[in-house]
């Protein structure tokens, strides 16, 4: 894979899991006097290229919120040229995939997915499970309060049956529950757009991720925009509610 230029950036304090709210693609469009569907076609072209740098920086984990669950309200044409989209892509990007060694996975209520895409997305899940030097999570029809409200359904199931002890429900057993058992929460959260939400993506996973939002419209969201998104993260201080004196007492500790 060729180099990408870093600007600067540490590649030693780059973030493990990185997800997107991919936005902007109606809008990119409609600028342009193009339906949205040729915006969708457009912010393809993104999802290649962003998955693409993230694996030649060393990035373990990369979730695209590519369809939500409110998206099914959208008109039908819209919704069935989406659907259409996503298995192209996963045909055609397979090749590339077992290459370079990338495994994905797919959150979210995939049994409202048309049955060919269904077929095409298990059978990606399945080729590539084996691959470890990097994880693709695809969020499509998925929506954070339903995953929250599923895992707390099944959890009281659990207990009622006595297989769980109410008392030992802590944080780690609860997202043992989730979508995203096993992926570690995402320390970056990146939005395009320009818009000031996170719609209903990944709720409990992002309670301490970095935010950064972009009035950049997802299809014209590149390398280049990428790597200013990673270079404004190593800007942040992490302190998971700690006061500066620990964190470096902390470091201090670390470099012993």
């Amino acid at each position: 894979m060729a180099a990408i230029p870093t600007n600067g950036l540490d590649l030693q304090r780059l973030p493990r899991h990185v997800a997107i709210i991919m936005d902007g693609n109606g809008r990119w469009a409609q600028q342009r006097g193009l339906s949205r569907v040729e915006g969708h076609k457009r912010g393809k072209d993104s999802v290649r290229e962003v998955v693409e740098a993230s694996r030649r920086l060393g990035i373990s984990y990369l979730s695209l919120f590519a369809f939500s669950t409110e998206n099914w309200q959208r008109p039908k044409r819209e919704v069935d040229a989406l659907m259409g989209l996503l298995r192209r892509y996963l045909r055609t990007e397979l090749r590339k995939m077992m290459k370079n060694e990338i495994r994905l996975l797919a959150i979210g209520d995939t049994t409202r997915l048309p049955l060919p895409l269904q077929r095409e997305l298990a059978a990606t899940i399945e080729a590539t499970k084996n691959n470890c030097r990097m994880t693709v999570v695809l969020a499509v029809s998925y929506g954070g309060r339903e995953e929250i409200l599923q895992a707390a359904r099944a959890l009281a199931h659990d207990a009622r049956s006595g297989r769980l002890d109410p008392d030992a429900v802590d944080e780690s057993v609860f997202g043992g529950y989730l979508n995203t058992t096993g992926i570690p929460d995402p320390d970056l959260l990146i939005r395009t757009s320009g818009e000031m939400r996170i719609s209903n993506f990944f709720l409990w996973q992002s309670a301490y991720s970095e935010i950064y939002v972009t009035d950049t419209l997802w299809p014209d969201f590149r390398e280049p925009q990428f790597v200013e998104a990673l270079a404004h993260y190593q800007q942040r201080e992490r302190r998971f509610g700690r006061v500066p004196e620990q964190m470096e007492r902390e470091q201090l500790r670390a470099a012993r």
